[in-house]
């Protein structure tokens, strides 16, 4: 029972924290150094049940994606988001092939919660001045990509934050139109890494190690959690900016950084 209710924790914190921009994957790294850790499929597998909630979420920009190809803007649309999903792939291939992984230490995220916040209030204070676009160029495409690769590298950073904050900074300035476009990256990005440790482990001959029911219940837990998460903060960015989460971030990360010492 005791670990059944720690992978619905996990699940909710993955939930909550996946799509608002004060990281997901740090919440867990802190989360599971009370709670004892889980393997790194666990991690990703439950990040993609999160974005089952964004498939239901957009199903219908998606639907009108997927029929409307003949249109020049869906089009280009769907080649921007490839373009970033190809960066990403190339960038991680090379980080794991560098032999980057996830602290095992909280410092580090507490670290990039902290630093996370403080570039929220500033890439506001930019963007504020900026008249509002709700188009997505090749270079806020190209950005993106390249700022997940950051988040992936570097755990507290945030995947919603560094491509939601690199796009308006490239120049997509509209916090909805920013946010569709992190989010719709989102479905191929976390499902080619469920699947990419899917793989490693059965090249390695580990799959039946792995905890499929801890698996399965905090995947279906965090596809709920985030379906309220993000309905919510799709609503909540039409009239607010996003320093809530910097003073959130700051907070979290300067008492992390108290605790462990």
């Amino acid at each position: 029972m005791e670990n059944l209710l720690q992978v619905i924790l996990l699940g909710i914190i993955e939930g909550i924290s996946e799509f608002l921009p004060i990281s997901s994957t740090g919440h867990l790294l802190i989360a599971q150094h009370w709670l004892g850790p889980r393997s790194e499929l666990f991690t990703v597998a439950i990040q993609a049940g999160a974005i089952l909630a964004v498939i239901a979420i957009y199903w219908q920009r998606l639907w009108q994606l997927a029929l409307n190809l003949t249109q020049p803007a869906n089009r280009n649309y769907l080649f921007k988001l490839l373009t970033a999903f190809i960066i990403t792939v190339i960038g991680g291939f090379a980080a794991k092939q560098m032999g980057l992984e996830l602290p095992e230490t909280v410092a580090p995220v507490a670290w990039a919660m902290v630093i996370g916040g403080v570039a929220i209030f500033l890439i506001e204070a930019y963007t504020a001045r900026k008249p509002v676009s709700t188009e997505v160029t090749w270079p806020v495409a190209s950005w993106v990509g390249l700022a997940q690769i950051l988040a992936a590298v570097f755990p507290g950073t945030s995947r919603s934050a560094a491509t939601l904050f690199a796009a308006m900074l490239a120049g997509t300035t509209s916090r909805p139109a920013a946010a569709e476009f992190s989010f719709l990256l989102a479905i191929p990005t976390m499902f080619a890494a469920t699947a990419y440790e899917l793989l490693n482990l059965y090249r390695h001959d580990q799959l039946g190690q792995e905890h499929w029911t801890d698996l399965g219940v905090g995947l279906v837990v965090s596809a709920i959690v985030a379906f309220i998460a993000v309905k919510w903060l799709l609503t909540y960015i039409q009239t607010h900016r996003f320093t809530v989460f910097a003073w959130y971030r700051i907070i979290v990360g300067v008492a992390l950084l108290l605790l462990v010492k």
